[in-house]
């Protein structure tokens, strides 16, 4: 049995179910699935010029029959419900050819179905004979162990990642292009490395939606690390699992190449059970000083600090709340001023929230419900 601590931020090369089971129960807070389709391809597949389709031909998703795909989906399955926290999410991708199979089994074994999302392709694959509808999306399943969890779901994240200028609530389908350009990974030979390598974009809203800061991300058919690559990102920890020799090394190389973000950029939710402590606070305890200037992060979008919490804004004089200014800089209707404001300490910019949040960690505790109250 591994240790949760040794196998962090790795992608362990082996079998999926095999490797799931040496990994400690209840130690994950979030799983993302992206299992073979078993697509059935039986002949190749060419373009009206006669060109070759480069399908999903890989032996990994060839199974000897629907009986046998659905023996090894409940395996894996049944894994991912037991390394996964009482409170975790999962997350699994599929097609027509196995999503339904897959839903089904996930309903038997007790998991609760959140959503169901549709990642909708703006430049699907066309259907070269003719035959049927353009495949144009996928489905992916939302579900946690139990009925009663209490799961992560970051709603305004979200809002704030929706490109919609009101900032409405993000919807269950989601227009991606699939995965192209320099994104995609190729082999020794400059050929595309894996034939269904899902956009960074489908995992950024997946990983951001339903996990935190430092929860642990895994991926049991890591396959190009797609996932692992984003929970780095994001500030994550992670886990990959795949069995492949070439995608384990290509995924490997490809997640080292990440750069490990600055926790004072993670956008951390500030939830109603959180002390919320005003600015006038800090001003108060000399952690802000009156005249100072906040930056956004790039150092630039100056503004001074009054006397009364308010910005005065260098470039148009507009004066308003850390919260009014920076959303009068993004032209929106709001914004959340603590994560966008930056002050100089020394050499280095440094978020106003996580000074923030240094003050209320050494000034408060769990323990201070009647303080807490009087600022929910």
């Amino acid at each position: 049995m591994y240790k949760i601590d040794k196998i962090t931020n790795t992608i362990i090369k082996g079998d999926s179910i095999e490797e799931l089971k040496k990994i400690p129960k209840n130690s994950v807070n979030l799983i993302f699935a992206d299992p073979p389709y078993n697509l059935q391809l039986e002949k190749d597949l060419f373009r009206p010029n006669q060109s070759k389709v480069d399908g999903v031909f890989d032996e990994w998703d060839q199974f000897e029959s629907l009986k046998a795909y659905e023996k090894f989906s409940l395996q894996w399955i049944k894994e991912v419900k037991r390394v996964l926290k009482k409170d975790g999410s999962f997350w699994v991708i599929g097609s027509y050819h196995n999503i339904f199979k897959i839903g089904n089994i996930i309903q038997d074994l007790g998991f609760w179905i959140l959503n169901d999302v549709i990642w909708v392709k703006s430049n699907p694959m066309p259907n070269f004979m003719g035959t049927r509808f353009n495949n144009a999306h996928e489905t992916l399943i939302w579900c946690t162990p139990h009925k009663d969890s209490k799961f992560t779901f970051n709603y305004r994240e979200m809002k704030h990642f929706n490109t919609a200028e009101d900032e409405k609530q993000m919807r269950s389908d989601w227009i991606i292009p699939i995965c192209q350009g320099k994104e995609r990974l190729k082999d020794d030979e400059g050929k595309k490395l894996h034939s269904t390598q899902k956009p960074e974009e489908l995992l950024f809203r997946v990983i951001l939606s339903s996990s935190n800061p430092g929860d642990v991300i895994l991926d049991p058919f890591s396959g190009t690390g797609t996932t692992c690559a984003v929970a780095k990102k994001l500030g994550r920890q992670y886990i990959g699992i795949e069995m492949d020799k070439s995608y384990h090394k290509k995924s490997v190389e490809r997640v080292n190449n990440v750069q490990s973000v600055d926790p004072n950029l993670l956008n951390f939710n500030i939830r109603k059970n959180e002390v919320k402590v005003p600015i006038g606070t800090l001003i108060a305890n000399e952690l802000f000083t009156i005249g100072e200037y906040f930056y956004w992060n790039n150092g630039m979008n100056r503004a001074a600090l009054k006397e009364n919490g308010t910005l005065v804004l260098e470039s148009d004089g507009f004066i308003g709340s850390i919260h009014k200014v920076s959303a009068h800089l993004l032209d929106k209707k709001s914004n959340n001023g603590w994560t966008y404001w930056f002050v100089k300490r020394g050499k280095e910019l440094v978020s106003i929230d996580s000074i923030r949040k240094q003050y209320i960690q050494e000034h408060y505790t769990d323990k201070d419900e009647e303080i807490k109250s009087l600022f929910d």
